[in-house]
C-alpha cells in the first residue's frame, strides 16, 4: 500500500466517532434479542429487513448529526425553544421511560450470559456491571470515553464470525436477502415492529446530535461563526462516519439474523425469547466456539449500549431544563447530568432485582420506541428544514422524502402491531 493510501485509510479511521459509536450501541443486548427471536422464529425471512433499514436509519441518524454540527446545540435543546413545552415534555419522558427499560433488559441480559459463563449468579455481575459503566462516565474524560468505545465496536465482529461457522446455505440467503417475505400475521408484524424500532430508536437520535455538539466543543468550535467556515467540511466527515456507523450496525444485524436461522430456526427451536436463550440453544448446535464468541459479544456490546442509553437521558434532561451537562465535565461541575446518568443506571438494576422479566422489559422498551420514534422523526425533519436553525445547510429534498417515508412506515407498522394484538 502506497503512502497515501496509508495516509486515507488512517484519516478516515481518525475521523470515525459519533455515527460508528451511535451505530455500535444499537447493537446491545436488547438488540440482539430482538434479532435473534426474528432469525429462530421466522429463519431467513426476515434478513431482507436490515438492507431495508439501513438507508432509513442511516438518513435520519445523518440528519441528527447535522443538527448537532451546525447548531451547536443537542435535540433537546432545539426542541424546547422550537416547539411547546408539552411536546418536550412528552418525548423526554417516553425516551427516559424507554431507555430505563432498555437499560434493565441489557443488564439482566448482561448479568444471565456472565452467570452462564461463569457459574457466578446473575445478581453478583449486573451490579458489577452498572457500577462499571458509571464509574467509566462519571470519572473518565470525553476523548477517553470515545477511546473506550472505538475499541468496544470491534466486539461487534463476533457475530460476524458466529455466522460462518454455522456454515449456512448461501444462495437462500441471497434469495431472502432481496427478495422481501412478509407474512400478515401478528407476530411477524409484532417482530419487525421490534426490529425497525430496535434500528431506528429514538435514543440514538438525542445521543447523536449531543456527541456532535461535544466533538465540536472539543475542537473549541462552540460560536457559529466559529463554526461557519468547517460545516461543510465537518458535514462531509460526518456523513462518512454515519454511514460506517449505520452500515456495521445493519450488517451485525444481518449476521445475526443469519446465525439464529441457520442454526436454532431449522433445528425447530423457535421459542427463544432473549440473547441468553439463544446463546444456550446455540452451544449443541454450533459448538462450543460459537458459543462462547456469541455469549462473550453480548457482554461486551452491552459495556457499549448502557452508557449510551444512559447518555442520551442525561442529554436530552439537561438540555430541556437548560442546566449544564457534558461528559466532559468534571462530576463537580456537572452534578445534574451526573444524577440523571446515575439515576437511570440504577433505576434499570433495580428492575433486575425486582425480577422484572427481560423480555418483558424489552417488549415495553420497543413498544415505547416505536410510538416515539415516528413522532421524533417528523420533528428532526421540520428542524432540519428550518433555516432559521440550519442556514445554507437545510435538508437535501431526498434526506426529506426518506425521513418522511421512515416516520410513516414505522407509523402504519406500529398502528398495524397494534390492530392485529
Amino acid at each position: 500500500m502506497s503512502e497515501d493510501k496509508r495516509h486515507r485509510v488512517k484519516e478516515f479511521f481518525k475521523d470515525l466517532g459519533p455515527g460508528l459509536i451511535t451505530g455500535a450501541a444499537d447493537d446491545d443486548p436488547s438488540g440482539i434479542s430482538t434479532y435473534s427471536i426474528a432469525g429462530a422464529q421466522f429463519g431467513f425471512s426476515t434478513l431482507w429487513t436490515a438492507l431495508l433499514s439501513f438507508p432509513l436509519m442511516a438518513v435520519v441518524q445523518l440528519m441528527c448529526a447535522r443538527l448537532g454540527i451546525v447548531s451547536g446545540r443537542g435535540l433537546a435543546s432545539l426542541i424546547r425553544t422550537t416547539y411547546p413545552r408539552w411536546v418536550l415534555f412528552m418525548a423526554c419522558f417516553l425516551l427516559i421511560v424507554a431507555n430505563v427499560f432498555n437499560i434493565g433488559a441489557d443488564l439482566a441480559g448482561m448479568g444471565e450470559v456472565s452467570e452462564m459463563l461463569s457459574g457466578v449468579s446473575r445478581y453478583v455481575w449486573t451490579p458489577i456491571f452498572a457500577i462499571l459503566i458509571v464509574a467509566l462516565l462519571i470519572f473518565a474524560t470525553y476523548r477517553q470515553i470515545v477511546s473506550v468505545f472505538k475499541w468496544l465496536t470491534l466486539v461487534l465482529f463476533a457475530y460476524v464470525i458466529t455466522a460462518f461457522l454455522v456454515k449456512p446455505d448461501w444462495s437462500t440467503v441471497l434469495y431472502s436477502t432481496f427478495v422481501p417475505h412478509i407474512e400478515w400475521t401478528p407476530a411477524y408484524i409484532a417482530v419487525f415492529v421490534g426490529l425497525m424500532g430496535t434500528t431506528i430508536s429514538p435514543y440514538l437520535f438525542f445521543w447523536q446530535a449531543s456527541q456532535e455538539v461535544e466533538e465540536e466543543k472539543a475542537k473549541d468550535k462552540v460560536a457559529p461563526e466559529e463554526r461557519e467556515n468547517t460545516t461543510r467540511t465537518e458535514l462531509r466527515k460526518a456523513r462518512i462516519d454515519v454511514v460506517t456507523g449505520m452500515f456495521m450496525s445493519n450488517l451485525v444485524m444481518f449476521f445475526i439474523i443469519l446465525t439464529t436461522a441457520t442454526t436454532l430456526h431449522l433445528a425447530g427451536k423457535s421459542d427463544v425469547a432473549s440473547a441468553r436463550e439463544a446463546a444456550e440453544a446455540l452451544r449443541p448446535l454450533a459448538g462450543d466456539l460459537c458459543y462462547a464468541v456469541f455469549s462473550l459479544g453480548i457482554i461486551g456490546t452491552g459495556m457499549l449500549g448502557v452508557p449510551v442509553l444512559a447518555g442520551s437521558a442525561a442529554y436530552a434532561v439537561s438540555e430541556a431544563e437548560n442546566f449544564r451537562g457534558s461528559l466532559e465535565d468534571k462530576p463537580d461541575v456537572s452534578r445534574r447530568f451526573y444524577g440523571v446518568i446515575t439515576l437511570a443506571v440504577l433505576v434499570g438494576l433495580m428492575l433486575v432485582f425486582l425480577g422484572v422479566n427481560p423480555t418483558k422489559m424489552l417488549f415495553y422498551s420497543a413498544i415505547l420506541n416505536g410510538v416515539l420514534a415516528p413522532p421524533l422523526i417528523v420533528l428532526v425533519i421540520l428542524l432540519n428544514g428550518n433555516k432559521d436553525i440550519m442556514g445554507d445547510n437545510v435538508a437535501s429534498p431526498f434526506m426529506k422524502v426518506v425521513g418522511w417515508f421512515t416516520a410513516a412506515l414505522m407509523s402504519a407498522a406500529a398502528i398495524a402491531m397494534f390492530v392485529t394484538m
